[in-house]
């Protein structure tokens, strides 16, 4: 069943990497009859969780949903240093203290955050 998206800030257009847009359209060219009317992925929440089980366990980790993945992709851009309302534009997310939720997850940009805020304040002392 196909529904409306939760939110008016789900309907968004989102620049996609060129690799990806390479792998889409080697996969559309893959398909037999497709039109602009067609779905591109054709399958059913129960066949992308049993796909998760499997890959999970082929790759002998934990399994995670696949809403999941959303919360992986965050983190990514967080950890590529993108900024909280950069990252909310592009999820979708309706404000940015969403967003903000995932920062703990990369604790080492902290520690970088310190080492920049100690060489500026030395800098300064110097020039005292």
């Amino acid at each position: 069943m196909i529904t409306s998206p939760k939110t008016e800030k789900s309907n968004r257009t989102i620049e996609l990497p060129e690799f990806l847009c390479e792998e889409i359209q080697d996969y559309i060219e893959s398909l037999y009859k497709v039109n602009e009317n067609s779905r591109l992925f054709e399958v059913t929440k129960s066949y992308l969780h049993h796909e998760m089980d499997r890959g999970s366990k082929a790759a002998g980790i934990k399994r995670i949903r696949i809403h999941d993945l959303r919360h992986s992709s965050c983190a990514l851009l967080i950890n590529l240093g993108y900024s909280p309302i950069q990252i909310a534009e592009r999820l979708g997310h309706e404000s940015i203290t969403i967003t903000e939720r995932y920062a703990h997850l990369y604790p080492s940009v902290q520690k970088e955050m310190a080492n920049k805020l100690d060489k500026v304040f030395k800098e300064e002392e110097k020039n005292d």
